[in-house]
């Protein structure tokens, strides 16, 4: 057996026994078949920290999910961190986040604790092993695609209970609660990319900018939050992290998302915007960019 393999192993019975609190060091190391000692220094050459703390990260890295995806007092998400008192938490986890955890809870930040293994948290209750857990960009895109055909056929399935005339009723595209334009569909695509620009840098949206805007004020925009959206992306794809994890504290309450399940939302809410635009433009005679179909353009050389 590889240290790898060891290593895999370790963080295998770490999720099965992470809130097994009286387990203690000596008998963690047994149950994978070493002393404290084989298993600490081995941990801590593969990890970069050994076993201990290497838990206690994992455990601190949960309780910021916890905090920020239930209201549970801290005091229940402390002793489930497993610590013993209120201060010995708020001292581990400021440490740790820089903040104490009610201020942090108030305002989250990033959920993952630097780490030299990349080995963290994975909402909603398991552990991320690089190596074994990447999600590739094909991989996300065939998942789109199997999205797309699951929710056809649900569409279809639930279509069986309406009647004939509801079936033929014309429909009247009312998006969003509000009647949509060529204007402000334009200004929220744009916005959509600095909506979440802002999430991941975790700062504020100003909505106020898409009220009514002027297409100069939207080329501007694009020009900053076009080039930065497609940064994060081409990032996190070529470092194979589109299975990591961020929180958005713009959400009320914040909630925690990957960055491939972001992508593949901004696409899908993107397409649907576009292919009104590009209709409601077709109907005022400009037509040249047809259904704004991506397929021959992906297909051109770079």
């Amino acid at each position: 057996m590889t240290a790898a393999d060891t290593f895999a192993d370790f963080v295998d019975h770490l999720a099965g026994a992470l809130d097994d609190h009286d387990l203690s060091a000596d008998e963690r190391a047994e149950r994978l078949h070493f002393s404290r000692y084989h298993l600490d220094r081995m941990i801590r050459s593969i990890a970069g920290e050994p076993p201990e703390a290497f838990r206690r990260r994992i455990l601190l890295e949960r309780a910021a999910y916890r905090m920020i995806t239930t209201s549970a007092p801290l005091i229940d998400v402390a002793v489930e961190a497993g610590y013993g008192s209120h201060e010995a938490f708020t001292r581990a986890f400021t440490r740790a986040y820089g903040a104490a955890p009610s201020a942090w809870r108030r305002k989250p930040g990033h959920l993952q604790i630097e780490a030299p293994s990349g080995v963290h948290f994975h909402p909603p209750g398991s552990l991320r092993l690089p190596a074994r857990d990447e999600v590739t960009a094909m991989e996300l895109l065939t998942k789109m695609i199997e999205h797309h055909v699951w929710l056809t056929g649900e569409m279809v399935r639930v279509a069986a209970r309406l009647t004939d005339d509801q079936l033929d009723q014309v429909i009247e595209l009312d998006v969003d609660d509000d009647h949509q334009t060529i204007r402000s569909l334009l200004s929220r695509l744009v916005g959509q990319m600095g909506m979440w620009n802002a999430a991941l840098a975790t700062r504020d949206y100003d909505w106020s900018v898409e009220d009514h805007e002027s297409l100069p004020s939207m080329r501007e925009r694009l020009a900053v939050e076009g080039s930065t959206y497609l940064s994060h992306v081409r990032e996190v794809v070529d470092a194979g992290r589109l299975d990591d994890t961020f929180v958005d504290a713009l959400c009320e309450p914040a909630e925690v998302f990957t960055y491939g399940g972001m992508i593949a939302h901004v696409l899908t809410f993107a397409a649907h915007r576009r292919t009104l635009v590009t209709l409601a433009l077709a109907r005022h005679g400009v037509d040249e960019l047809g259904w704004g179909d991506p397929m021959r353009w992906i297909a051109q050389p770079a």
